[in-house]
């Protein structure tokens, strides 16, 4: 992987370590998370262990990407980012983003998707990435328009919460280069 796509003054971006077995635990099994994103059941530390030691880092090989956000200052984990979905043959990726509750509204989520954004589209050469964002979650909203994605479309019911089904709308921005 090539890191100077991967870091800037604040944070970089690194894949997944041993030492960060905690920190996914913490993170996976967060029932706070698991409406916005497809988790069913919580992860125990074999299966990360064991998905940490099986994953190449190489999204060609793996069909996605988890990258470990980590603060510069102090080299604390934040959060994670991660490219899913990834089709080679279209160019295109989904996003997903996770920052600890601690951290949220510093600033972390969207260096993050900054640096993922110039990775897939310099390094990578991924033609599009897109997101699926609740309409009700008007925070992750902000961060997908202010990185230039933009609504382009909505999903119907697209995901379950605790009030029942609600509408999803997909962020997506394009490479124009």
């Amino acid at each position: 992987m090539n890191n100077r796509y991967l870091s800037n003054d604040d944070i970089y971006l690194r894949a997944p370590e041993p030492e960060d077995l905690d920190v996914m635990y913490e993170m996976e099994n967060d029932p706070e998370s698991w409406d916005v994103s497809s988790f069913t059941v919580p992860y125990s530390r074999y299966v990360l262990k064991q998905y940490i030691q099986a994953s190449q880092s190489d999204i060609f090989a793996d069909k996605q990407l988890r990258l470990m956000i980590v603060q510069r200052m102090n080299n604390k984990v934040v959060g994670t980012i991660d490219l899913t979905d990834f089709v080679p043959i279209h160019g295109r990726a989904g996003v997903g983003i996770a920052v600890k509750s601690e951290f949220r509204r510093q600033g972390f989520a969207r260096l993050a998707l900054e640096l993922l954004t110039d990775y897939s589209f310099n390094f990578l050469h991924l033609k599009q990435m897109y997101a699926y964002v609740s309409v009700r979650n008007k925070a992750s909203q902000k961060l997908f328009s202010s990185c230039g994605f933009i609504q382009a479309g909505v999903l119907k019911e697209w995901l379950r919460g605790k009030d029942g089904y609600e509408d999803a709308f997909v962020m997506q921005l394009i490479n124009l280069v």
